[in-house]
């Protein structure tokens, strides 16, 4: 299974991410410092990116607030007094895109071996935090012509993984248009892609759309927004970060925050991945379960881990519609309970299966005692 260490992977680096079981990165993309307090009540641990940073201000309002961050590796951020917030350099953004030319053209996406320079120059001038490097939609839609030239060139993103630690996507079907519009299987099939781009060595975090950002697509509903993130958990992602931009009809940094019931909604999501950070942390079953979908257009994708002395099963149907799913797991007792997390409800297990019932992307998390 897709493992790349948990948070004890961070422990490489005495100024990384934290190493503690307890961890799991829950982040907000280049938000100001000053909503830091915000974004922690709703279950946010880290920012990423600091508009035209890192600033002294910027450094100073994130410890105020116990936010940690990565960011831009500038001499202000080696530098710093607050320099203990951060825990990680950012590469350029999207590197795999076609990059403005400042004329209102494109030239091709930069060049693999460019990213892998800065990386080690970034490493000479601080090795005790690792680098961060995300791409764009390119990883799972391979078809994006956002990357111009580049479009296609799946085997761009070893080469650009060998230019950072931790590494991630964003891709966002609610916002999308066709192809990808509604299609929220295009967020674990990226960290699929990416897991085989860096060997499942390095860990891979993925970014998920929070609101209707723009002119294309929907607004995702908060079942859509826990799928994306399930379904990206399951396939082994072991960062989630979240999208919160609003850019038209006007801008608005803080849209998440702005939204009660979505803010609502990702504070609960957060709350359990939290909680089951022990959990996610541990090093999966493999081999463990057999899932039978009833209806074979929408199969369901599933994860075990062992914790506790429990078994964790957490399953999504990977497409929309409905099914009857049976899970036959190994090394259970004759009789079991499965606890549906989140849901107030049990499920029984004999002879180590159970059937349980999915519509249109939706997640089950269990606990069986």
């Amino acid at each position: 299974m897709p493992w790349a260490g948990g948070a004890a992977y961070y422990a490489a680096w005495s100024h990384g991410p934290s190493a503690d079981p307890s961890f799991f990165p829950l982040a907000v993309w280049l938000q100001s410092p000053s909503r830091a307090a915000a974004y922690a009540g709703i279950g946010m641990n880290l920012y990423i990116g600091l508009w035209q940073g890192p600033t002294e201000v910027q450094l100073a309002d994130l410890a105020t607030a116990g936010m940690p961050a990565l960011a831009h590796q500038n001499a202000t951020g080696l530098a710093s007094a607050n320099a203990a917030v951060l825990r990680g350099w950012t590469q350029e953004d999207e590197p795999d895109n076609a990059q403005p030319d400042g004329s209102g053209g494109y030239d091709p996406c930069i060049d693999p071996g460019v990213i892998q320079g800065l990386y080690d120059d970034m490493v000479a001038a601080d090795a005790t935090r690792p680098v961060y490097l995300n791409f764009g939609r390119g990883v799972a839609h391979e078809d994006w012509v956002g990357r111009g030239t580049c479009t296609g060139h799946l085997e761009h993103y070893p080469l650009y993984a060998q230019g950072a630690d931790i590494i991630s996507f964003d891709i966002y079907p609610m916002n999308s248009a066709a192809p990808v519009y509604g299609n929220l299987w295009y967020v674990p099939l990226g960290v699929d892609r990416l897991q085989e781009a860096v060997g499942r060595s390095k860990p891979v975090w993925v970014w998920i759309e929070t609101g209707k950002f723009g002119s294309s697509g929907t607004a995702p509903t908060p079942e859509q927004v826990r799928a994306e993130v399930w379904m990206a958990l399951i396939h082994g992602a072991m960062g989630i970060g979240y999208f919160v931009h609003q850019f038209e009809p006007t801008f608005v940094e803080a849209a998440l925050l702005a939204d009660p019931t979505m803010s609502a909604a990702v504070a609960a999501l957060n709350a359990t991945i939290s909680e089951l950070a022990p959990v996610l942390n541990t090093q999966s079953s493999a081999h463990a379960v057999t899932v039978t979908s009833s209806n074979t257009a929408v199969p369901v994708d599933v994860m075990v881990k062992r914790y506790g002395g429990a078994t964790y099963l957490f399953a999504v149907a990977m497409r929309a519609g409905a099914t009857e799913a049976t899970f036959e797991v190994t090394c259970l007792p004759a009789a079991a309970t499965a606890t549906v997390l989140d849901e107030r409800r049990v499920v029984p297990v004999v002879a180590g299966s159970f059937n349980d019932h999915f519509s249109d992307y939706e997640v089950h998390l269990y606990r069986i005692e």
